[in-house]
C-alpha cells in the first residue's frame, strides 16, 4: 500500500522525507516569525501612546511658562484674546453636555439591551441590532447639523428663550449617539450571565422581569457600570456636535438653555482660527487637550477597575 501510494504521488520515500523537513521548517519559520510581528505591533502602539503624551505634556509646560497653574484651575474667567485663561468655564461646559447625554443615553441604551437579551427572539434581534448599531456609523458632523436644524427647533417651542445655540440640544444629540455603545456592552454583560440564573429563578416562580430586573441585571452590573463609564468617556471627548450646536461662548454656567463652549469646542475654534504659532493661545490647545485626556483616561481607569472590582465569575 505505501509502496503503491508513492508510486501515484510520483515521489521517493527520500524525496517525500525531504519535502516534510521543507514544510516543518516553513512552519517553524512562521511560527518565529509571528510572535515577533504581534510584539511590533504592541510596541509600535505604546510608542505612538508615548510620543502623544510627549507632545502634550512639553507644550502643556511652556504654557504654564506664561500663564499661572492657580489661574488656570481656579478662574471661572475664559478669554485668551484677553489673557483670561480660566478652564472651570470650559470644564463646565463639558460636563453639562455629558450630564445631559448620559441622562439621555443610560435609560434607552439599558432599556434596548435588556429588550435585545431577555425579550427578543432571535430573529428580532438580528434584524434590530444592526439597526441600532447603525447610529454609531452615522459622522458625528451629521449629528451636529441634526441638533442645530432639528432638535434645537423643537426645544424653542417647547422651552422659551432657548438659545439658537444651547447645550441642552447638543447634550441630546450626544446621547443619541451613543446609546448604541451603552446597548451593545450592557447587552454583552447580560449576555455573558449563564442561563442557569434565569432558569433557577423562573423554575422559583419569578417572572421574566423580577428575573432580569432581580437576577441577571445584577450579576451584569460591573459590566453595566463599566459601558456607562466609557460612554461618559466618549460623551467627555466629543467635538463635532457641540462644536455645531452648543456655541462658542465659554461661561461657568450650568443652565443647559444658554450657549456654552467646550474644552473639544474651544480646540476646534482655535485650531480652525487664525493663531500664530508660538504664541499663548496656541499653547493653550494642548494645555486644555491635555486636561481633556486626564478626564478621558480617569474614566477609562475607572471603567476597568469597576469591571475587575465587581466582577461576577460563574
Amino acid at each position: 500500500m505505501v509502496s503503491s501510494k508513492n508510486k501515484q504521488d510520483g515521489l521517493s520515500v527520500s524525496e517525500r522525507i525531504e519535502k516534510n523537513k521543507q514544510s516543518n521548517s516553513s512552519t517553524a519559520f512562521v511560527e518565529k516569525l509571528v510572535p515577533k510581528l504581534l510584539l511590533l505591533c504592541a510596541t509600535l502602539s505604546v510608542l505612538v501612546t508615548l510620543g502623544i503624551l510627549y507632545t502634550l505634556l512639553s507644550e502643556t509646560f511652556t504654557f504654564f511658562n506664561e500663564v499661572s497653574v492657580i489661574e488656570f484651575f481656579t478662574s471661572t474667567h475664559w478669554n485668551p484674546w484677553r489673557d483670561s485663561y480660566g478652564i472651570l468655564s470650559l470644564i463646565s461646559g463639558t460636563l453639562l453636555i455629558t450630564v445631559t447625554a448620559m441622562i439621555i443615553a443610560i435609560p434607552l441604551g439599558v432599556a434596548s439591551a435588556i429588550f435585545l437579551s431577555e425579550y427578543a427572539s432571535d430573529k428580532v434581534r438580528r434584524m434590530l441590532k444592526p439597526i441600532l448599531e447603525v447610529l454609531a456609523g452615522i459622522p458625528t458632523v451629521v449629528y451636529g447639523f441634526f441638533a442645530l436644524t432639528f432638535v434645537t427647533p423643537m426645544l424653542d417651542k417647547i422651552i422659551p428663550g432657548l438659545s439658537f445655540f444651547n447645550a441642552l440640544s447638543a447634550g441630546i444629540v450626544v446621547g443619541i449617539m451613543i446609546v448604541p455603545m451603552v446597548a451593545s456592552l450592557t447587552e454583552d454583560a447580560m449576555g455573558a450571565v449563564p442561563n442557569v440564573l434565569r432558569e433557577g429563578a423562573m423554575a422559583l416562580g419569578a417572572t421574566r422581569l423580577e428575573t432580569t430586573v432581580k437576577v441577571v441585571i445584577p450579576a451584569a452590573l460591573s459590566g453595566i457600570v463599566a459601558s456607562f463609564a466609557l460612554a461618559m468617556s466618549r460623551a467627555i471627548g466629543e467635538t463635532m456636535i457641540v462644536a455645531i450646536a452648543a456655541g462658542a461662548t465659554p461661561k461657568f454656567s450650568f443652565d443647559p438653555t444658554q450657549s456654552i463652549q467646550t474644552m473639544t469646542g474651544y480646540i476646534v475654534q482655535v485650531s480652525t482660527g487664525d493663531v500664530s504659532y508660538g504664541s499663548t493661545i496656541y499653547y493653550s490647545i494642548y494645555a486644555v487637550g491635555t486636561t481633556l485626556f486626564v478626564f478621558t483616561l480617569i474614566m477609562n481607569l475607572l471603567a476597568q477597575y469597576i469591571s475587575r472590582r465587581f466582577r461576577e465569575e460563574y
